[in-house]
C-alpha cells in the first residue's frame, strides 16, 4: 500500500485514528429504515457524544454506498445522563479518566473545584515521552484558543475604563487598516462574537509563513487586504483572525504590546505565574511536549505545526491551577466589575443558540449552565468550565490531540450534582 497507494495509507491512518479517538460507536436507535436508506442514532463508546448516522445505497445490485454521513448532535432528552452526588461524580471521573489513559487517549491534568476548594486534582501520563517526564499539576500545557478568554477580558477592561466602545469599528483604532470594508463596517462587538466575517488565519498562507509571523502586525500585513467573507453582523463564523485584530486594538488603545498588557492586567493581578506566550524557540520550564496523530497512527511531537509564538487568538500555555485562579478572579470580579463580567460571559444574539458570548462559550450541560472556552490543535487540547450557581469549576488540559481534554470536561459537566 505504501508503494502503490500512498494516499490510501493516509486515509487509513485517519480512519484508524478516528476509531481510536471514538472507541467506535454503539447503536441507540433506528430512526428511519427503507430499502435504500437507514438513519440511526449512535453514541461514541469513549464519550457521551451522540451522532446521527445516515447511510444510502443504490437500489440496484450490488447496492453500492452512495452516501454516508455522521453528524454530531445534542444529546436527546430520552438519553439524558444522570446527575451524580459529588462522591459518586469524583469516583466516576477517576474511572473515566483512567480508562482514557489506558486506551492512550488522555495525558494531562484534571482539576475540579467546589466553592474554590479542590475536590479532585490529578495528573496523568507523560509531559515528555522521550525523557519519561510525567505530567503534574504544575505542567504547562499549550492551550490553543483558550487565550481568547484573556483577550476578551482585556478588551472589556478597556471598555469599562471608557477607553473604547464595543460598537466602534476596527478603523477607529487601526486607522491605516488595509481593507476599507473591514475598517469601516466591522465592530469590536462583532470581532468578539465571531460575527464580523473576518475569516481564519490557518491555511496555505499560514503554513508558508508560520515562523515569520512574530507580531500581531505581521498577521495584519499578511491578511489585512482581505474583504469580509459576508456582511458584518449577518451571521456567525468562528474567526481566529478577528481575535488577532482585537489584540492589535488592545495594543493601539493601551500603548503596550498585547503580551505586556495581558501579563500586567490579567496574569499578574490573578497570580497566574505559569501562564504566557513565550516563543516556541525559548526554553520554558515545565512546558509539555505536544503529541499528535493527525498524520500518523503513532504519537508524534507537534513541533512542525507550532507558530512562532502564541497570539491574541490562541497558542499560549497555562496550568490547571492558573486556570482555576483565573476562574476565581472572574467570579469575584477582580478583573471586571459585575456588569462587565456578565456582559463578557452571557451568550449573545446572532451566535448559534446564543451559545457564544465575548470570547467565552455559554452553554448548557445536561441542564447546568457553564461558561468558559476550549482550545485545540494538533498535540494540544484544553477546556475551562465555570458553572455559576453550582460552585463548580472544571479545568482540564492535555498534551494530546482534541478531544482528549474536552471529552473529560464534558463528562464531568454532564454529571454535576443537581442544584
Amino acid at each position: 500500500l505504501q508503494k502503490n497507494s500512498p494516499s490510501r495509507i493516509s486515509s487509513l491512518d485517519r480512519e484508524m485514528s478516528f476509531r481510536q479517538r471514538t472507541g467506535g460507536f454503539d447503536l441507540k436507535k433506528i430512526e428511519e429504515s427503507t430499502a435504500t436508506k437507514v438513519v440511526a442514532l449512535v453514541q461514541e463508546r469513549s464519550s457521551d457524544q451522540m451522532a446521527r448516522l445516515s447511510l444510502e445505497v443504490q437500489p440496484e445490485e450490488p447496492h453500492q454506498i452512495t452516501r454516508i454521513e455522521l453528524s454530531a448532535i445534542p444529546r436527546p432528552a430520552e438519553y439524558a445522563l444522570p446527575h451524580l452526588p459529588e462522591s459518586a461524580l469524583l469516583a466516576a471521573t477517576r474511572k473515566n479518566v483512567e480508562t482514557e489513559v489506558a486506551a492512550d487517549r488522555f495525558a494531562g491534568a484534571v482539576l475540579i473545584l467546589k466553592n474554590g476548594k479542590p475536590v479532585l486534582s490529578e495528573a496523568y501520563g507523560l509531559a515528555d515521552r522521550e525523557h519519561k517526564t510525567p505530567n503534574t499539576l504544575k505542567t504547562r500545557f499549550r492551550i490553543g484558543s483558550m487565550n481568547k478568554m484573556f483577550t476578551a477580558v482585556s478588551i472589556l477592561q478597556l471598555a469599562q475604563a471608557r477607553k473604547l466602545d464595543l460598537h466602534d469599528t476596527v478603523g477607529k483604532y487601526l486607522t491605516d487598516y488595509p481593507n476599507k470594508d473591514v475598517a469601516s463596517k466591522v465592530t469590536i462587538h462583532q470581532l468578539l462574537t465571531h460575527t464580523g466575517g473576518t475569516g481564519d488565519i490557518f491555511g496555505p498562507e499560514f503554513e508558508a509563513h508560520r515562523l515569520e509571523l512574530r507580531t500581531l502586525q505581521d498577521y495584519v500585513n499578511l491578511y489585512g487586504n482581505r474583504a469580509p467573507k459576508f456582511e458584518p453582523g449577518s451571521r456567525w463564523e468562528y474567526s481566529n483572525y478577528g481575535f488577532i485584530l482585537l489584540g492589535a486594538i488592545i495594543e493601539k488603545v493601551s500603548g503596550q504590546s498585547y503580551y505586556d498588557y495581558v501579563r500586567e492586567h490579567v496574569y499578574v493581578p490573578v497570580g497566574m505565574t505559569s501562564t504566557g506566550s513565550e516563543p516556541e524557540d525559548k526554553a520554558v520550564s515545565d512546558r509539555s511536549v505536544g503529541y499528535t496523530k493527525m498524520e500518523s497512527t503513532a504519537w508524534t511531537p507537534n513541533t512542525d505545526t507550532l507558530p512562532y509564538r502564541g497570539s491574541s487568538a490562541g497558542g499560549g500555555y497555562s496550568t490547571v491551577e492558573d486556570l482555576a485562579r483565573f476562574a476565581e478572579a472572574l467570579e469575584s470580579h477582580k478583573l471586571l466589575d459585575a456588569l462587565y463580567t456578565e456582559m463578557l460571559t452571557s451568550g449573545k444574539p446572532g451566535t448559534p443558540d446564543r451559545s457564544y458570548a465575548y470570547g467565552f462559550e455559554d452553554r448548557m450541560f445536561n441542564g447546568t449552565r457553564c461558561f468558559g472556552h476550549g482550545g485545540g490543535a494538533p498535540g494540544m487540547n484544553g477546556d475551562l468550565k465555570i458553572c455559576p450557581g453550582t460552585g463548580y469549576v472544571i479545568a482540564v488540559l492535555a498534551n494530546l490531540d482534541p478531544p482528549a481534554a474536552t471529552r473529560v470536561s464534558d463528562f464531568i459537566a454532564n454529571r454535576l450534582p443537581e442544584k
